[in-house]
């Protein structure tokens, strides 16, 4: 889970970009509220959908906002100075609406705010808190960054407690694809597979987690899949894509593996060639300073040279606590990898007559170049990694 001291070094970094005459800044993206102190709803309670608000303030405190239910379902330990929490429920009264609890939570601490210039995530606040407030200073639009501008570009160059939970999203994934190679077998449903992975994830993770993604047959018919399991059973000769991620406290991995059916064929084998080899030429140039565009290039010209078509989408992309984030690995990206971006590389072919298939591990860009985080197998076939 994310750490104090990581709390306090990012709000650290987060001053250190900001206008120095703002004294306050006020957050509603959840992603941001956790990214500083910690704080998520579990996303698997009643509260899941529901909104908390933290304000930073420059002298280094912070007050997290929230009603008393979406406050007792954080996922992990909360890191701030103080917590203003409004009893929405309590078990003797109606309800009204929680936005209700989180505005007079907020009256609690606006007089503090009238007194200084600050300024409002507004993409992210509701409305109706945003009329509330004070007026907040607007960034000039040619020269200062916005908070949510500053904090999505933090938020690439991940620290040592965001690392550790990555890797234990990646972990937990790892259990899900070893399960699968026994679980995927003629005449089991998509569903059943499904089921398998996430029990062996969530066992792995030690806690309620989300699994989602792509738990799809592929043929030579249907050779363009994705999306949620379904009912269909799988046939001798099918190929079945486990694209998903294993989401602990609001952090998430992506990793991706094809498994063969029944026996692979030639051509089966020799597509899964194709896209391990690309996946490996674009991990052999990942680094700081390498373009984006330069690594979608390597495994779309790796896979042209083993006689298939180029890449028909990206070949990876940044991920964290959202799925996609930069840095973006297309053709037209501007981004250039730095220290710190994990990324993932997802190199796929997809092949009427044979069938559709992709790999993909997870890496940080260190100062030397990369490490891979993620450690499940890839390949058609339970040992052919």
């Amino acid at each position: 889970m994310l750490t104090e001291s990581g709390c306090r070094e990012r709000q650290q970094k987060f001053w250190s970009r900001m206008d120095a005459e703002i004294e306050w800044v006020l957050l509603g993206d959840p992603r941001h509220v956790q990214y500083f102190c910690g704080f998520r709803p579990n996303p698997i309670s009643f509260s899941a959908d529901e909104s908390a608000l933290l304000l930073l303030l420059r002298d280094g405190s912070c007050i997290l906002m929230a009603d008393n239910f979406t406050r007792r379902t954080a996922v992990a330990d909360v890191y701030v100075s103080e917590e203003v929490i409004d009893a929405w429920y309590n078990h003797q009264n109606s309800v009204s609406s929680r936005h209700r609890a989180l505005l007079r939570a907020l009256e609690t601490v606006r007089p503090r705010l009238n007194r200084t210039a600050g300024m409002i995530e507004r993409d992210a606040v509701p409305l109706h808190v945003i009329d509330l407030l004070p007026q907040a200073v607007e960034p000039d639009a040619d020269s200062a960054e916005s908070p949510g501008d500053i904090i999505r570009d933090l938020r690439r160059s991940k620290m040592p407690d965001e690392l550790a939970l990555l890797e234990r999203c990646m972990d937990a994934g790892a259990a899900g694809h070893r399960a699968a190679f026994n679980a995927v077998q003629p005449g089991v449903s998509e569903i059943d597979v499904y089921q398998a992975v996430r029990t062996a994830a969530e066992s792995a993770a030690g806690c309620p987690c989300v699994v989602y993604g792509d738990f799809r047959a592929t043929s030579g018919q249907v050779f363009r899949a994705g999306g949620l399991p379904s009912s269909r059973r799988l046939q001798p000769g099918d190929l079945f894509l486990l694209d998903y991620s294993v989401i602990i406290a609001g952090y998430r991995s992506d990793i991706t593996n094809t498994i063969a059916v029944s026996e692979p064929t030639a051509d089966q084998t020799r597509q899964a060639q194709a896209c391990l080899a690309a996946m490996q030429k674009a991990e052999d140039i990942l680094a700081p300073g390498c373009r984006a565009a330069d690594v979608f290039t390597a495994a779309d010209g790796e896979l042209q040279a083993h006689g298939f078509p180029g890449l028909s989408h990206h070949a990876g992309h940044g991920v964290g606590m959202e799925h996609p984030e930069p840095p973006i690995l297309v053709p037209h990206s501007t981004d250039v990898l730095r220290a710190g971006d994990v990324v993932t590389l997802e190199p796929g072919l997809y092949i009427e007559g044979t069938g559709g298939m992709r790999f993909e591990h997870n890496y940080v860009i260190t100062e030397e170049g990369c490490r891979r985080l993620s450690h499940h197998q890839t390949g058609l076939t339970e040992g052919a990694d």
